[in-house]
């Protein structure tokens, strides 16, 4: 039950992070913040449900992405879309320590994306 939660939680942080995408093509900036806010709520729900299957195991030690030399919005939107779809490929053949994983990862690149706009 929880990872069909789990598996829900990531598909729809994916479709509001694949329309974040459309959005930021047309120039919307105001937009794609609130749908990566989504996007994030999304997956700090999932990351939580992981946190009760996976409670015992540690994690995000080495769960580390580059530190990214890019800072275009695009290119960080487009690697957390890849990070998404590989998560939630991982889901469905009940991989769920590399689901995990590139759920947390996601989160990350959601992060920074976050961080860009509120510098800018």
């Amino acid at each position: 039950m929880q990872v069909q939660k789990i598996s829900k939680a990531v598909t729809s942080a994916l479709a509001y992070l694949e329309a974040s995408i459309e959005v930021y093509a047309k120039g919307d900036e105001k937009k794609v913040i609130q749908l990566t806010w989504h996007a994030a709520s999304n997956l700090e729900y999932g990351l939580f449900l992981f946190t009760l299957i996976h409670h015992d195991e540690t994690r995000r030690t080495s769960w580390k992405l580059p530190p990214s030399k890019q800072h275009k919005t695009e290119a960080l939107l487009t690697s957390t879309q890849t990070l998404l779809q590989e998560a939630t490929k991982s889901l469905k053949a009940s991989d769920l320590k590399e689901a995990y994983k590139k759920t947390w990862l996601a989160r990350g690149q959601l992060l920074r994306i976050h961080d860009f706009f509120e510098k800018k």
